[in-house]
């Protein structure tokens, strides 16, 4: 059977170059998952006075979905070190309330992409230590920083061979970390 993968991507830009990564990790997924984005932008702020009758229906919704997964893969951006404040609040969201978090024991993954040379290595890694706290199991090898992402695409927005090459191992690793935790 195909395990759920729900994939957040922390940049809202159109063009982003999460958003083509994280659609090039579906399109060279194994069978074995079934992979989704879920889109986190119109998210409300997390505000805890909202929480109970009040609760913003984006805010339920985005739960569900979560939580029906097996797994969540996160495509992080990375803004002043660390990551987007869209990202930051979809963790913070889908943490609450207190002891009914969306995101303990899911087999998780971080990909993080960016035009500069450093791959967004430092949101990478803060998003990490979150994931720590929240419970969630992240893929240790093969880490993924993707770096000069403006020049992976062609004319035609096709991914070049030695990149698609990486993700396709990246994305069986990470089918493969699902399936061991979720044994």
């Amino acid at each position: 059977m195909s395990k759920k993968i729900s994939i957040l991507v922390g940049s809202l830009r159109k063009e982003s170059f999460n958003r083509k990564i994280a659609n090039e990790l579906i399109r060279l997924a194994p069978k074995s998952l079934t992979m989704q984005i879920i889109e986190i932008g119109d998210l409300p702020l997390y505000n805890e006075d909202l929480e109970g009758a009040d609760t913003p229906a984006p805010w339920s919704v985005f739960r569900d979905q979560v939580r029906d997964s097996d797994g969540v893969l996160f495509a992080t951006p990375e803004y002043n070190r660390s990551i987007s404040g869209v990202l930051k609040n979809a963790i913070d969201v889908g943490s609450r309330p207190y002891g009914k978090s969306i995101w303990a024991g899911k087999a998780g993954a971080v990909i993080s992409v960016s035009p500069g040379s450093l791959g967004a290595f430092g949101a990478n890694h803060a998003l990490r230590q979150s994931m720590v706290f929240l419970d969630v199991p992240i893929m240790q090898q093969p880490e993924a920083y993707i770096n000069y992402a403006g020049t992976l695409f062609d004319g035609n927005g096709k991914l070049n061979a030695k990149k698609e090459q990486f993700l396709t191992e990246y994305i069986n690793a990470y089918a493969q970390w699902v399936d061991r935790l979720s044994n």
